[in-house]
């Protein structure tokens, strides 16, 4: 692939790529096309995610520190993405911190971890991609991950349960306000997703596999392909008049 191909791709800009749904997502919109830029605390542990993404038809990839909890750290990444590629189409805000306790349990410290990370950190992510493609007068895709804890309770994970839920209002503001730019902002809300490292809890666990298992209309957990298939629909031309939408990915578990 030439060089005039490569700069002709889009570009996708996803946090917290290391492992698991962010890997995915990240190796999945290089296989559709994208040039992709991933972030991790340290960069160093982005390695095995960019081999994956330069193995996809000749995609180039960058990786760049990011601590969600710091505005300048958000402001090198966008900027660093911008200087290896050229541009940013399409961000992904998937980083994120959940803190399992029962809410009686919870320390202001807990809290505030979770809220400057999955709710701060996104919504100012967004702000500075947006300001990237104002600037540039393009048209672009946010896409937040959220949960289906954006739109049911469950216990022991109240502060990361608020913060998704705060991650869907984020998706719906920006996503009326931004409009008028061609930027939209979606989100996508998964379900139980079986990881590796969520499938080896769950296996110690067979009576809580089960249990949530019984739970999903569909009888299986989702899997991170399952999750990078619709954020990939959402970063795409075929989703081009969906904005502020939660797209549910739970296998019906929301509604059952």
């Amino acid at each position: 692939m030439s060089d005039t191909d490569l700069s002709n791709r889009p570009v996708a800009l996803v946090t917290g790529a290391s492992y698991g749904l962010g890997a995915e997502i990240a190796i999945t919109l290089a296989r559709d096309g994208f040039n992709v830029a991933v972030t991790e605390l340290s960069a160093k542990d982005l390695d095995q995610t960019v081999t994956a993404i330069e193995e996809e038809d000749g995609a180039r990839a960058a990786s760049f520190d990011l601590d969600l909890r710091e505005t300048g750290s958000l402001k090198e990444a966008v900027e660093g993405t911008i200087s290896a590629m050229g541009k940013i189409d399409v961000l992904v805000n998937n980083a994120g911190l959940l803190i399992a306790k029962p809410a009686l349990e919870v320390t202001l410290d807990d809290w505030d971890q979770v809220m400057s990370i999955n709710v701060r950190g996104c919504y100012f992510m967004s702000q500075y991609v947006a300001r990237h493609l104002i600037e540039e007068g393009r048209s672009g895709s946010i896409i937040n991950i959220a949960s289906t804890f954006t739109v049911i309770g469950t216990p022991n994970v109240s502060p990361y349960g608020v913060s998704k839920a705060a991650v869907g209002g984020i998706t719906r503001h920006l996503a009326v306000e931004w409009a008028k730019y061609g930027i939209r902002v979606n989100a996508v809300a998964p379900g139980t997703v079986e990881t590796k490292l969520r499938a080896k809890i769950l296996a110690a666990d067979p009576e809580r596999r089960a249990t949530n298992m019984a739970k999903i209309p569909m009888g299986r957990f989702g899997t991170p392909e399952d999750m990078a298939g619709a954020v990939s629909y959402l970063a795409s031309p075929s989703s081009s008049y969906v904005n502020g939408h939660v797209l549910t990915v739970d296998g019906g578990l929301t509604i059952s």
